[in-house]
């Protein structure tokens, strides 16, 4: 299993725009058989920091997931025009889950 965890801030005046295209790329994500992953985003209380927690079962997923065409394009603008200074990513290993599916 891989389990990642993205948290950045955005500029004041890009939240909507993040917030429609974090939409769009979680509905095409929806498409796909959720039994593989996990993706859940995060806001913190400031409004401006998002928090991305994702759960793959193997690297085949994660790479399918982060070739879709939704989510590339959230990446370039939050990464071109939205970000108020660097995401941070950090990788996690499993020690226990109550899930016995991961």
């Amino acid at each position: 299993m891989i389990s990642v965890i993205v948290t950045y801030q955005i500029k004041k005046e890009f939240i909507e725009q993040n917030k429609a295209n974090i939409e769009k790329f979680i509905k095409d994500f929806e498409k796909l058989d959720s039994s593989e992953f996990q993706y859940k985003v995060f806001t913190k209380q400031d409004g401006l920091t998002f928090v991305h927690h994702s759960l793959y079962k193997n690297e085949a997923i994660q790479k399918q997931l982060l070739n879709v065409p939704s989510f590339l394009e959230f990446q370039k603008q939050r990464d071109e025009i939205g970000l108020d200074g660097k995401a941070q990513i950090e990788i996690l290993n499993l020690f226990a889950s109550s899930d016995k599916d991961w």
